[in-house]
C-alpha cells in the first residue's frame, strides 16, 4: 500500500538490473515481501473498515499518507479517521500544523500519546487540537483527546463505519512509548489487533 512503496520496489529492480540479477528471481523475491512493519502496514481481521499503521510523524508525512489513503476510503464510501500524537520535548511548532492537516482531511481525529517524555500529555494534545479545531473539528463530536493510546485506538475503531480507513500514525515500528518515568512497551500493530479482537474481529475468524 502506498505509491512510495511501489517506487522503492522499482528502485530495487533497477539495482538488480544493474547487477545483472535474474529478473524472475527478482519478481519472486518481491512477491514474497508482505511489507515493512509499521510502514503503511494493513491490519486485517475481517473488520468492515481498513486499518493502517504508519510511522508518519511530521506534517508533510501525515499529509502525504492521508492523501494516499483518501481515494481508498472514497472508493469504499467511507472517510478517514486519523489517530496520532506528537513527541514531547521536541518541535512544538509542528503540533497545530499536524492537527490542521488531519482536521482538513479526516472526518474524525483522535489524539493520543506518542512519546510525551517529560511533558504533560494533555498539554501536547491540546496544542495539536488547536489546529484540528481551526479546521472545523469539534471536541466530543469529531475530535477526541485520549492520552491513553489503547483507549484511543478503541475509541477510533468503535466509531469507524464500513468503508472507513483508520490511520494509526506516529508509532509505526517502534516498540515503546517514552514517558517521564521511562519507556513503556508498545507495539502498534499488536495493539490494533487486540482492539479489533475486543470488537469481535479475530484473526482467522
Amino acid at each position: 500500500m502506498g505509491r512510495f512503496n511501489v517506487h522503492n520496489a522499482l528502485a530495487v529492480v533497477a539495482l538488480g538490473e544493474v547487477l545483472a540479477l535474474d529478473l524472475d528471481a527478482m519478481v519472486a523475491g518481491l512477491a514474497g515481501v508482505a511489507g515493512v512493519p509499521g510502514r503503511m502496514e494493513r491490519i486485517d481481521q475481517g473488520q468492515p473498515f481498513t486499518v493502517v499503521v504508519d510511522y508518519a510523524h511530521s506534517p508533510a508525512a501525515l499529509e502525504h499518507v492521508l492523501d494516499l489513503l483518501a481515494p481508498l476510503a472514497a472508493a469504499r464510501g467511507g472517510g478517514l479517521i486519523t489517530l496520532f500524537g506528537s513527541a514531547g520535548e521536541r518541535d512544538r511548532a509542528k503540533r497545530p500544523i499536524m492537527g490542521r492537516v488531519a482536521g482538513q482531511r479526516s472526518r474524525l481525529v483522535v489524539l493520543a500519546d506518542e512519546d510525551p517524555r517529560g511533558e504533560e500529555p494533555m498539554t501536547i494534545l491540546e496544542e495539536i487540537a488547536r489546529g484540528a479545531r481551526d479546521a472545523g473539528r469539534r471536541d466530543g463530536r469529531d475530535l477526541f483527546l485520549l492520552p491513553d493510546r489503547t483507549a484511543a485506538i478503541d475509541a477510533a475503531f468503535e466509531r469507524a463505519r464500513p468503508g472507513d480507513v483508520v490511520l494509526l500514525a506516529g508509532k509505526g515500528h517502534e516498540r515503546s512509548i517514552q514517558y517521564a518515568d521511562g519507556h513503556r512497551p508498545w507495539d502498534e500493530a499488536a495493539a490494533a489487533r487486540a482492539a479489533l479482537a475486543r470488537l469481535g474481529y479475530e484473526a482467522g475468524s
